[in-house]
């Protein structure tokens, strides 16, 4: 991979990296589902030129924009808020590999060899150490919804693997449009304070949610989806297992965590299982396309 290149790769992971920073200042000041709504609303507005009916496919968009745009996200910034850090959820996010690859063994018929096995015992054990670890055990309930997020993601990966001739911006589009308004309710219906929080919020938090749907969403996935035009697969996702890494530095660096031994443990197992499960089969892929 070309140098550039190799920057624009750093700079992907840096984006999905911070996004977890300014997530957890989003929640602090809107409730989740009203966070994860206003991030929905902005990158709506920023793809609305883009939206183009798709005959035939608009049915599995909807199931992805309700998995993905609805469940994934409320889950993952409601652990955040739930959460006493952010290296933690950064880890236990990333549950939605070995989650992909036991759904794709059950719902897309998919062999799993030794060595994917292995890379999912790592990554779950990963996560049971990071649960013992003091700082998450008082906040469990955030760990269990950082999961259901990561089960939710592994859905909707799933879902577009069956999704065919949808651009990335186009799909993200079309997922704002159902996310946006479904939040927006859910928002409405079971929190409170959503018009103090926009009077009172700093530039500061109302930055979060733009940077959630600019920063992560179009910068993040846009230069991800310029790689894989260039480089075969084997080679691309890899780099991007740089992501949680730099999560962990940044909340120990930016937010102050205490990086501790079980923490550390865990996150290294938890990495470990991840490349263990994504660079093989990545190395199979780029073998077929030589």
């Amino acid at each position: 991979m070309k140098p550039g290149d190799l920057l624009l790769a750093l700079l992907a992971n840096a984006a999905w990296a911070f996004n977890f920073l300014a997530g957890k200042v989003g929640v602090e000041q809107f409730q989740p589902l009203m966070f994860t709504a206003l991030r929905f609303g902005l990158l709506l507005l920023a793809l609305l030129p883009l939206l183009r009916w798709i005959p035939g496919r608009m049915g599995r968009i909807f199931g992805i924009g309700l998995v993905q745009g609805v469940l994934h996200f409320s889950l993952i910034f409601a652990g955040l808020n739930a959460s006493g850090d952010i290296t933690s959820v950064a880890i236990a996010a990333q549950l939605y590999v070995p989650f992909s690859a036991l759904l794709a063994l059950v719902w897309l018929g998919e062999k799993l060899s030794r060595r994917h096995w292995l890379g999912i015992s790592a990554a779950f054990a990963g996560v049971l150490v990071i649960g013992f670890d003091p700082i998450v055990f008082r906040h469990l309930d955030a760990l269990l919804l950082i999961t259901g997020g990561a089960l939710a993601m592994a859905v909707a990966t799933i879902q577009m693997r069956q999704l065919r001739g949808v651009s990335v911006f186009v799909l993200q589009g079309w997922i704002a449009v159902y996310a946006t308004p479904t939040l927006a309710l859910l928002s409405l219906l079971f929190e409170r304070g959503q018009w103090v929080a926009l009077q009172t919020a700093t530039w500061l938090e109302l930055a979060a949610p733009l940077y959630s749907a600019i920063g992560a969403s179009l910068i993040g996935h846009g230069i991800l989806y310029y790689l894989l035009g260039r480089y075969p697969v084997g080679v691309t996702t890899p780099l991007m297992l740089l992501s949680p890494v730099l999560a962990v530095g940044f909340g120990v660096w930016l937010w102050s965590d205490t990086l501790t031994w079980k923490l550390a443990l865990g996150g290294l197992l938890t990495l470990a299982g991840l490349a263990i499960i994504t660079i093989p089969g990545s190395r199979r892929a780029s073998a077929s396309q030589k």
